[in-house]
């Protein structure tokens, strides 16, 4: 009897242990139990990513972040192969997705999740596939090769602390859900009066994958990458351009730089008719005809449902 009644109070302190264990946390991680307030108010999510400067040398997963780090940020040179333009992941998530605009952080605890445009379930190797594809206009990554694992090792080292599915506020998705009609002469001139150019070139080739990535041409995303919808890059380019503080965009001059970028020539994706597979596709999809009719002065802009009329603008 008294061994027994010893086995289950040993038994209990190590449950407790454990659970106490289990729910330290080292200043790093961001959770749920990190926002709670002392009335029990969950308070947003603090932004505190984990530094690549706390990797322990000795853990097998270290190279493999490190890699993926190194993908990330020249996914064009590390990924040859694979990458059909001169863009890297960073050309769109700065400072290898650390950075506030267009963060990755917490990107892996969003998946698995279903995709509209593709009909499916996405995981998340699916997901940088997705992004291979259409926004390197390259190819799949094997989703067996060292490569993805280091992608996948990366993205989850920096997501580090962040609960399934919680809310993430700095996850923005970049879209613009109301554009007021833009004018495309307007934008050729906010082009070179906000000095777009000096990063992406005066032909929009750009100056390098991250320091000015290729905003149309052979060298930039096709178009059936998301910033080929106008909500998405005129929402990308209110939120995040030009850099720095001290500038800023209003709407009008987003939608208007959106038309103008999204008027020139680009990679076509060659599955548009697969897309939306169950219907929902939305109307902001901008085309290789519709990319023509823009240049020409002669698309109409109410076929967007997103547009508001000019006249309806105050």
């Amino acid at each position: 009897m008294i061994k027994q009644k010893r086995f289950w109070v040993g038994l209990f302190l190590i449950i407790f242990i454990v659970g106490a264990c289990s729910n330290t946390n080292d200043g790093n991680l961001m959770t749920k139990e990190n926002n709670t307030n002392e009335k029990g108010e969950t308070e947003e999510l603090a932004y505190n990513p984990p530094s690549l400067d706390d990797l322990d040398p000795d853990n097998p997963k270290t190279d493999y972040i490190k890699y993926g780090e190194e993908i990330f940020n020249e996914t064009h040179v590390v990924l040859d192969d694979y990458v059909g333009n001169k863009l890297s992941c960073q050309s769109c998530h700065a400072d290898g997705g650390l950075s506030n605009a267009s963060s990755m952080v917490g990107v892996t605890t969003q998946f698995p999740q279903y995709r509209p445009r593709e009909g499916v379930v996405f995981t998340l190797e699916d997901r940088i596939n997705g992004c291979m594809l259409r926004s390197m206009n390259g190819k799949k990554i094997p989703q067996d090769s060292k490569e993805m694992r280091a992608l996948v090792s990366y993205l989850t080292y920096i997501s580090e602390g962040i609960e399934v599915g919680e809310e993430i506020p700095w996850r923005m998705l970049n879209t613009m859900e109301e554009i007021p009609e833009p004018d495309v002469v307007r934008g050729k001139d906010l082009y070179q009066e906000k000095n777009c150019l000096s990063c992406h070139a005066v032909d929009g080739s750009g100056t390098g994958a991250n320091t000015g990535p290729a905003l149309w041409g052979d060298n930039s995303f096709n178009d059936g990458a998301g910033l080929a919808r106008m909500v998405k890059m005129a929402g990308y380019l209110k939120n995040n351009m030009p850099p720095g503080d001290e500038y800023e965009l209003s709407d009008q001059e987003a939608a208007d730089l959106a038309a103008f970028i999204l008027s020139h020539e680009r990679p076509e994706w060659k599955g548009h008719e697969k897309d939306w597979p169950k219907g929902g596709r939305p109307t902001d999809i901008i085309t290789k005809d519709r990319r023509e009719k823009i240049r020409e002065g002669t698309f109409d802009w109410s076929e967007i449902e997103n547009i508001i009329p000019a006249e309806n603008n105050d």
